[in-house]
This record gives structure tokens, sequence and C-alpha cells, in this order.
């Protein structure tokens, strides 16, 4: 009798991982991941891991947590799908209350501050981001703000996988090779501190933005480009920024007042505000529960998923204001709907588990427990100094990334062909710790619930493996 193959084989034979190099792939057997608890995960021949990136910065409060375990099952006896083309449901109806409520800031803004007031679900931060940039525009275009809408977004952004996500980007490596398919957008110099041309500062041992020399030109190109786009009689329909830190371009963070001098830049010329929270939002990079939140600054659409159901199930939602949404309304015949949707739209497991979630983010021990990881990962990381290869340490909130370069004195990177990154990120899953690289930027951004020794142990993997690799 012939033995059943193997889950390595049968993934070797039939699928196709995302964002990966597939020779590469085929060259080695796999991790197959079979269960979790809190921040540890285990393969299949029972080896331990410490789940150091959130399993792809998804996971809040840790595996096979019981409440949220409690909350999708308790729905599963009830139904577990409904379409949200022509019907409601309960979950959906009371985690928009939630969600529009979570987004109201907790101190005081300026009153220009737009107030977000209704939520469209989708299923994925893709999806999310692609539901703002077509309602912007078509909100831009209806209330002429702007008759051929055009966007703004950084340099080095990463906004999705959707055609509008996409054209939004501004990674080469990633949508290059889909040029011919996007629409036009502009870009404009991202706050990259650290590899900043205008920052005369040189290399410390510390994160750049704390050393930097420079009078914030960045912001100036910002001013600049607005103005530009005035000159020709035109404006932009929106800027799409993921505040805080920017995650795909390398775990980019923003030095302190940034956002709130781009976001009145955008205000002062008629430009809505589209913030991609889709990794930073729900507490995860900032104290506070949105990173834009951190500066002040109100969008006019909110981006959520990731970690909207704690890692679980599939679940996305843009937030947005009532003057968008009314700019929608009208009689059948004139065809003012938002001709948009998703089969899984508001999905009722979810939703439940979303609301979980949220209850589990607002409680006091999820409070404290942020607080806590955050000061670990930054009283923990600075061992990594003594490391030469090691040439920036930025954190935000509970967001840490180390970018390794071949000469921390000059900046100078390792080339990517030498996958540095991802022989780090190697090494380290054979101590018993899982990450995944960008390039040369290591991330460490591991779930709330993540222990002080657990944090030391990924730290300890990560000295090991940048001294062993480089």
């Amino acid at each position: 009798m012939k033995n059943s193959p193997s889950a390595g084989q049968l993934d070797h034979k039939y699928l196709w991982h995302p964002f990966t190099q597939m020779r590469d792939w085929l060259k080695t057997e796999p991790i197959i991941l079979e269960r979790g608890k809190g921040s540890l995960l285990w393969d299949n021949t029972g080896r331990k891991y410490i789940d150091a990136n959130s399993s792809i910065w998804t996971n809040l409060h840790g595996h096979n947590h019981p409440k949220i375990n409690q909350a999708i099952g308790k729905q599963l006896d009830k139904v577990s799908h409904v379409s949200a083309l022509g019907f409601a449901n309960t979950p959906a109806a009371k985690l928009g209350e939630q969600l529009i409520r979570l987004a109201k800031p907790r101190s005081r803004f300026p009153k220009t501050e737009p107030h977000l007031a209704k939520v469209f679900y989708s299923d994925d931060g893709s999806t999310a981001t692609e539901v703002a940039i077509k309602l912007a525009y078509e909100h831009a275009r209806r209330t002429g703000r702007a008759r051929t809408p055009r966007f703004l977004s950084l340099d080095g952004a990463y906004h999705g996988d959707t055609i509008g996500a996409v054209s939004a980007g501004h990674i080469d490596l990633f949508h290059k090779a889909y040029s011919g398919m996007l629409f036009k957008t502009d870009r404009v110099a991202s706050p990259y501190c650290y590899r900043c041309p205008f920052n005369k500062a040189k290399p410390e041992r510390a994160d750049a933005r704390k050393y930097r020399k420079c009078n914030m030109e960045c912001v100036d190109l910002v001013q600049q480009k607005f103005e530009r786009r005035q000159k020709i009689g035109k404006n932009y329909a929106a800027f799409i920024v993921e505040p805080g830190i920017q995650g795909p371009a390398g775990m980019i963070a923003q030095p302190k007042g940034w956002l709130a001098k781009v976001a009145a830049i955008a205000r002062e010329h008629g430009t809505q505000i589209v913030a991609d929270e889709v990794m930073t939002g729900l507490g995860r990079a900032s104290s506070s529960y949105f990173a834009s939140h951190a500066e002040k600054v109100q969008p006019d659409f909110l981006c959520i998923a990731k970690g909207l159901t704690g890692g679980y199930l599939p679940m996305a939602a843009t937030l947005t204001t009532q003057a968008v949404f009314d700019a929608f309304l009208g009689e059948y015949e004139e065809f003012k709907t938002f001709y948009h949707g998703h089969s899984f739209t508001g999905n009722p497991l979810g939703a439940a588990a979303s609301l979980a979630s949220l209850s589990l983010l607002e409680s006091k021990k999820t409070s404290q427990q942020r607080v806590r990881l955050q000061k670990s990962l930054k009283s923990l990381s600075k061992p990594l100094w003594k490391l030469d290869a090691v040439g920036d340490i930025r954190q935000s909130g509970g967001v840490l990334a180390v970018e390794l370069v071949a000469d921390w004195k000059t900046r100078k990177p390792f080339p990517l062909s030498k996958q540095m990154g991802i022989r780090v990120c190697d090494f380290m899953a054979k101590q018993g710790v899982l990450t995944r690289p960008i390039g040369n930027v290591i991330v460490v951004m591991p779930p709330f619930c993540t222990t002080q020794s657990q944090v030391k142990k990924i730290f300890t993997a990560l000295q090991a493996a940048i001294s062993a690799t480089t």
C-alpha cells in the first residue's frame, strides 16, 4: 500500500505562494504549521516557534484565543454567511457601530477634521483601499473638486494588489510588470530619515529620526507637489498615506510631526485624505488605536483590515464621512449607486470575530500588554546596535524594524542578490522564531500577548542570526 503524500509534497506539487520565488521555495521542505496558542505556533513535527510577525501582521491577541473562538462558534450555531446585497445581519450592523465609535478621536482635534460616519465592508487590505480610491474618485467628480481626479501617494508606497491599489503604490519591484494596466498617480518623497538626501547627520548607533539634521524638506516637497498641481488649475482627489510607518516600503517610520504637517497641506488644497491603516491601525503602530490619531489627523477615508478579526478571518472595512455617502444618494434611475461589492461583504462570522477582537483590544489587560510589549521591544533590541551589520533600528508602537547594511558607517546596503534578509530569517526559524523580511529589513511585530521572555528570545535569535550570516 502506497503511503499518502505529505503536506509538504502536496504543497510543492500543487500550490503557488504569494510574493515568493517558487524556484527557491521548491528547493527546501516547507515548515507546516498545524496549531497555535498565544504567541506560539507548532509545526507538524511538534516543534515550537514564536510568531514574531503575527502571521504577516494580522494576529493582535494571539492564536487560538478563547474569546474569539467562542464568538465564532456561537455565530456558527446561527448562520455562517448571508449576502449583504439586499439583506442585513446583526453582527455586521453592531460592528459598524463599534468601528465608528472606535474611530472617533479620543482627544481634541482641529475643528476642520472630518467626522467618520459610514462603514463599507470588504475582504482584505487591498479591497479596503480599492473602495476608498473609488469613492474618493467619484466624490471628487460629483462635487466638482476635480474633473479628472488624480491621486498623490508616497514613494515606496504599497496599498495592496488590486488594480486601483497597485496604481497608488510606488514599489517598482512589486508592480513594474503591471504598469501597462495601471492609471497614473503622482508620487512624493517618503520621510525616510535613515536614507534621506536632506539629512546631513553622520550615521550614529540610534534611530535616524533621533539624530537627523534637516529642515523637514520632505514636507516642503509635498507642499510643492500640491502647488504645481494647483498652477495647472487642477487638484488631487485624495492624498493616500500609511500613517506612522510605511510597511512594505521597509517599515519606514515617520518622524514626529510629519503626518500632521502634510495633512494640513492637503486640507489647505481641498484634498481628501485616505489613511491606509491596514497594518498600522487597531493599536499596532502607536499608543492610539489609529496611528493617524496620534498626530491629531482624522482622515476622510480610514481603511482597516489585517487585525480586524484578530487575524482569524479575511475581513476589512472602509470608514468614510456622511458627505461622501450623500454624494451617492439619488433616485434609482439616476444611477448614483456605488457599483462595487464583494460576495462576502459583512460576513457574520468575520463580524462576530471582529466584535470579540475589538472588545479585547479595549480591555485593560490588552492595554497593559501593548504598553509592556512596546517597552520590551525598545529595551531588548538595544544590544543589536553592537553589530556592524545593523544600520538602523526604528520602532513605531508595537512594530520594530532592523535594517541590515554592508557598512553602517556609510549606510551602504547589501545587494538584494545576497538575500541577506531571507538568510537571517531562515536562521531565526532554526532557532524557533518565525518572521519574514522586507528585503534587507527584518520585521519584529509579535502579538500583543507576547511575554518579555519571548521578546528576549526573539532578539537573542535575531542577534545570533545576524552574527552568523553577515
